[in-house]
């Protein structure tokens, strides 16, 4: 049972572990990206998302596992040669934009929940993100693992409390609802930036052992990933129209369950999401760093390890302070998305492919 959790599960696990936070876990993004189409078209957008996701990953779990490329600096010097830097920087950019957005929405609950100042909640979130780095990847693996249950279990209870108390609303709004706008394009768009955990997932994949346990374990992470945001889809559709304009919109759903204590636990576990998007974030970056350390035939230390995540974080939440959560997914995401579609998305659908297809198919790691 282990072993099917590792190969078949925990890849998907770690990969909606760490888009959570940058992905949907403030609904901010779900707003952006699917809201503004109706309740119809941010349906099946996502569900464009979900299918993308899982083409992406599966292909991409199967070049990680015959490249035995389990950082991104082996990765994408595989699948890009020379030109591999352009991912990094690309990657960096978008890592300090997600990590921005954590900065802001952990600021913005430190504010609205508990009434302290916003520098506080981006100061914790600075702390715990750093003393996951700083113990490394196995420390690291268990984290995202049993939030990711937690995640799961709240964020059910979440939208069947919603769905209980809202339900005519819920329904009313996808009764009435329509496809507008480019919500394929949108689909794809939310789908591309959110593949930055790619490079964060790649650590947990030395435990597919085979062609078929690799595309699998991809599509099944592609669904995995899905499911928590549609939760939160659907029960941002008991405010439709008008939550799309809150900062937060789940907040602003929260405080309509009218629940003091659930209202405290999901903040909880919201901001444990922030956690384990930052710290996989990071967590990528220091394993590209301790890939040289090992080709130099020393050991990447720990307090290297915490100096990296601190000054990527310390460089986020600035930025954070500067420009505000909405115009950094308003602007930032969207431009990015494109970049990331050229740099990733295309490069594995066409040398990937062709890369896997020349390989043996029985290919195992040993």
């Amino acid at each position: 049972m282990n072993d099917v959790f590792k190969r078949y599960l925990l890849p998907g696990l770690v990969f909606q572990s760490v888009i959570i936070g940058g992905g949907y876990g403030t609904g901010r993004e779900i707003a952006e990206f699917f809201l503004s189409h109706g309740a119809v078209g941010g349906l099946l957008g996502m569900a464009v998302a979900a299918l993308a996701w899982g083409v992406v990953l599966a292909i991409a779990f199967e070049f990680a596992r015959i490249t035995k490329g389990y950082n991104y600096r082996t990765f994408f010097g595989a699948l890009l040669g020379p030109v591999w830097p352009v991912f990094e920087i690309l990657y960096l950019l978008i890592a300090l934009l997600v990590l921005s957005v954590l900065g802001s929405a952990a600021g913005e609950m430190a504010a609205e929940t508990f009434g302290l100042p916003r520098f506080v909640g981006a100061a914790v979130l600075l702390g715990a993100v750093g003393a996951l780095a700083y113990w490394g990847s196995k420390t690291i693996e268990r984290a995202l693992t049993f939030w990711s249950i937690i995640l799961y279990t709240v964020y059910g209870a979440f939208f069947i409390w919603v769905a209980a108390r809202f339900g005519g609303d819920i329904s009313s709004a996808l009764s009435q609802g329509k496809a507008e706008g480019a919500w394929r394009l949108d689909g794809l768009r939310y789908a591309a930036y959110n593949l930055i955990a790619l490079a964060a997932v790649l650590f947990v994949l030395p435990y597919l052992d085979s062609r078929e346990t690799a595309l699998k374990a991809g599509f099944g992470a592609g669904l995995l990933g899905v499911i928590p945001g549609v939760f939160v889809f659907l029960a941002m559709l008991s405010q439709y129209p008008g939550v799309e304009q809150e900062p937060v919109p789940v907040l602003s759903v929260l405080q309509g369950l009218n629940s003091l204590w659930f209202f405290v636990v999901f903040q909880i576990v919201l901001f444990g999401t922030f956690i384990e998007t930052g710290a996989g974030i990071v967590h990528a970056v220091n394993e590209r760093v301790a890939s040289v350390f090992d080709e130099k035939g020393r050991d990447f230390p720990h307090w290297a390890r915490l100096a990296v995540a601190l000054s990527l974080l310390g460089g986020a939440i600035f930025l954070a302070s500067a420009v505000g959560i909405i115009d950094l997914i308003a602007k930032g995401y969207g431009a990015l998305s494109y970049a990331f579609i050229a740099i990733v998305v295309a490069p594995l659908l066409t040398i990937g492919v062709y890369r896997i297809a020349a390989a043996k198919p029985l290919l195992t790691e040993t």
